[in-house]
């Protein structure tokens, strides 16, 4: 049915069909509908238009991957961002010990593609934006609970410019806060 609009709106239709056609087919590879716009979601696929031409590598380009399409990768340096509870492992992933366990196997599976270097990079905190109830404001992230306090002299801390050891430490022995506790506190 969508044919006709294809070739009446786009020149290359011919191009954009095979493409479709392409998803087509990898899509009834899936069980369902909800699996195969998970996975697309997370690993898309390469792009099959005749008008991407073959990939040009220079002295300076970069590759920038989610950690699922890393797995079987290994570049000489790799940069982590947000390792920070929330982000890994993910508030959609940390429900079950399953679930935890796949998140930690997922960290893994990041920090082993460097080759020669690895940062991971934990934000001191977060700016959040339009929240209806409390407005813009800085959440402060914890570091991701599957780089514990007794291997962290494995790692070699460094700060970005401008900040200081000091901040950083005040930032990092403030209390933890039980959200739940306090819910339950203020609605029984």
């Amino acid at each position: 049915w969508y044919e006709p609009h294809l070739e009446r709106v786009h020149e290359d239709a011919v191009i954009r069909r095979n493409d479709l056609l392409q998803l087509e087919q990898i899509a009834g590879g899936y069980p369902s509908r909800e699996r195969f716009l998970t996975e697309l979601t997370l690993d898309p696929p390469d792009a099959t238009s005749d008008e991407s031409g073959p990939a040009m590598l220079d002295e300076d380009y970069l590759i920038l991957s989610t950690i699922h399409s890393a797995k079987g990768q290994e570049w000489k340096a790799v940069f982590l961002l947000n390792g920070v509870d929330g982000c890994i492992p993910s508030d959609l992933g940390a429900g079950t010990t399953e679930e935890l366990e796949e998140e930690r196997r997922l960290l893994y599976v990041a920090m082993t593609r460097a080759r020669d270097q690895l940062d991971i990079v934990i934000p001191q905190r977060f700016y959040v934006t339009q929240q209806r109830r409390a407005g813009d404001r800085h959440l402060y992230a914890q570091r991701t609970r599957f780089i514990p306090d007794r291997i962290l002299d494995r790692f070699e801390p460094r700060l970005w410019p401008g900040a200081t050891f000091a901040q950083a430490a005040r930032a990092a022995s403030r209390p933890a806060v039980d959200l739940a506790a306090r819910m339950r506190g203020r609605w029984g």
